[in-house]
């Protein structure tokens, strides 16, 4: 697609430039440091990046003793390293490359220190062995060799997890033999199947017959991975009620990641408030619109896959004409003319399925999956991303601000009026709204171990329409196994908004959203206080959170 008007390109394209060679306001950008300062960072962090890969023989990671004595030590020297670069007068550019490089160290020591997943939450490894059933016939001769490599490794990483998971969480028990035994009908990443196999059992079982049928040397090998991870199943379900470490990180050290590592502005309380608050708001939204155009007739969800492919091709182009209109952002020429959704039609009543909640969604309107997941939501932002001229940023990505972008283009769209002409699928917006701010209350209750995981799949499916247990599920279980990832849609979509008031506060009638928007893209997917600091010269934020070189 061409750029949105030429001559606004070209000052798009240098604000681009000026945001990845350094602040237009500094005075002294690149050139206070040495080239070998900005190397060394540059080698601190890809060095970090190796050093996180476990070490692995016959495809079993290391995760034993002396692995993790080598892991700190080596993150102690990276530490050092870093801690002896000078960045006090660089371009403020690279002074947050070099935070960037600091909050990934301390992401690192967080994982040794706090989540230890190899010792605490069996699903750590059983999301190892998940990805080799999906494996396609008929095979290459690298794929063979691959999915037998994989096929081999089965047995030996389910004994090395039964050795290696000294500290287990029952409820992380729980969900890992949940993902091995039972399907729950959210699409993870594995093929389309209608109906889909029952968990990862049931996915090495399809695996074996359709091995069985196109190269049944592999069969024997896929009997062993099954009777390996069937054992697995069993000893989890026997042996959980003798779990008793809590799954639950903690309020302390929930309150350390956001400072260290997501770099979020706010304490606990603050994020707490913040949710509540957009609870209550998207609610009144909803009754609004439900008010203002209930004479108007329900959407209807589709009941077909041509259907449904037809309105999810009509909304990409919906969103991108609109864009190119109103000049929101500015899409490159090499971006791909369509993106795929990410809730593909399943005719769930051939088989008595229930429809999960982003298929109640985007079988009725598919523009707010599409606007949050594809463009110019993650898929778009993901494009952009791969080809940053900063190696750091190139390799960075900070879920807050990912999930905070798509997250706020949803409502950005709706007040911009790409919904003028379809009112009713407003209400859906806000439905997804509510969803994504009560996440923040489910996710504080679970990290204190005041709540359950099934108590917060209970109090989801009862605060937002056409919640089910199902989605509930997969969702929950993230922000227990990976906790501050609830919080990251409401929270960086908060800040987004605060930036944008700030750019505008600066500009004034000057102020061009659009603009706005590619310099936010631009910047990269790094923490939204860094961005703020890097458009605005408001270091306020950075300064608070302690992080300035």
């Amino acid at each position: 697609m061409p750029p949105l008007i030429p001559r606004r390109a070209r000052r798009h394209a240098l604000a681009l430039a000026l945001l990845v060679t350094g602040s237009a306001t500094v005075s002294h950008p690149i050139a206070a440091q040495t080239d070998a300062q900005r190397d060394s960072l540059v080698q601190i962090a890809e060095a970090l990046r190796t050093l996180r890969q476990p070490q692995a023989a016959d495809g079993v990671p290391d995760y034993a003793a002396a692995a993790i004595t080598r892991w700190r030590s080596g993150l102690d020297a990276l530490r050092a390293r870093h801690a002896a670069l000078k960045p006090a007068e660089w371009s403020v550019a690279d002074r947050i490359d070099h935070i960037l490089v600091r909050t990934q160290l301390d992401a690192f020591d967080f994982e040794l220190r706090v989540l230890r997943p190899w010792a605490r939450d069996p699903g750590h490894w059983v999301d190892l062995l998940a990805r080799a059933p999906y494996t396609a016939f008929p095979l290459t001769a690298d794929g063979r060799t691959r999915l037998e490599r994989q096929l081999r490794a089965v047995p030996r990483i389910i004994a090395e997890a039964r050795r290696q998971l000294t500290e287990p969480a029952g409820e992380l028990a729980g969900i890992a033999h949940f993902h091995l035994t039972r399907s729950d009908g959210v699409n993870q990443g594995e093929p389309r199947r209608d109906p889909p196999p029952e968990g990862i059992i049931g996915w090495y079982e399809d695996l074996r017959t359709r091995a069985a049928q196109h190269d049944a040397a592999l069969t024997p090998l896929a009997d062993s991975a099954l009777i390996a991870l069937r054992d697995f199943a069993s000893w989890l379900a026997t042996e959980r009620p003798r779990m008793q470490a809590p799954a639950h990180i903690g309020l302390d050290d929930y309150a350390w990641y956001l400072r260290h590592v997501r770099l979020v502005p706010l304490d606990v309380d603050q994020v707490r408030l913040i949710g509540e608050r957009e609870i209550a708001r998207a609610r009144s939204l909803l009754a609004f619109d439900r008010h203002r155009y209930r004479a108007l007739p329900p959407l209807v969800p589709v009941t077909t896959a041509d259907e449904h492919e037809r309105r999810t091709r009509e909304a990409e182009t919906h969103i991108r004409t609109f864009t190119q209109r109103e000049r929101l952002l500015t899409i490159p020429d090499d971006i791909p003319p369509q993106y795929e959704t990410d809730a593909f039609f399943i005719d769930r009543g051939a088989w008595g399925g229930a429809r999960h909640f982003w298929e109640e969604l985007t079988y009725r309107d598919p523009l707010n999956n599409h606007i949050h997941a594809s463009v110019p939501g993650h898929r778009f932002d993901g494009a952009l991303q791969r080809r940053h001229p900063r190696p750091i940023r190139r390799t960075f990505s900070d879920g807050t601000r990912a999930e905070g972008w798509s997250f706020y283009i949803e409502e950005m769209y709706v007040h911009t009026g790409l919904l003028d002409d379809r009112p009713k699928g407003r209400e859906l917006f806000w439905i997804a709204q509510l969803k994504r701010a009560a996440r923040i209350h489910a996710e504080l209750r679970m990290q204190t171990g005041e709540w359950t995981l099934d108590d917060a799949i209970a109090y989801l499916v009862r605060e937002v329409p056409l919640m089910e247990e199902n989605l509930a599920r997969y969702d929950l279980a993230i922000y227990l196994r990976r906790p501050a990832y609830g919080m990251n849609y409401t929270i960086g979509k908060a800040q987004v908004e605060q930036l944008l008031a700030d750019r505008q506060r600066q500009l004034g009638d000057a102020f061009d959203l659009g603009a706005f928007h590619d310099a936010f893209l631009a910047a990269g997917s790094i923490p939204i206080s860094l961005i703020r600091w890097e458009l605005t010269g408001l270091d306020d934020e950075v300064r608070a959170l302690g992080v300035l070189p």
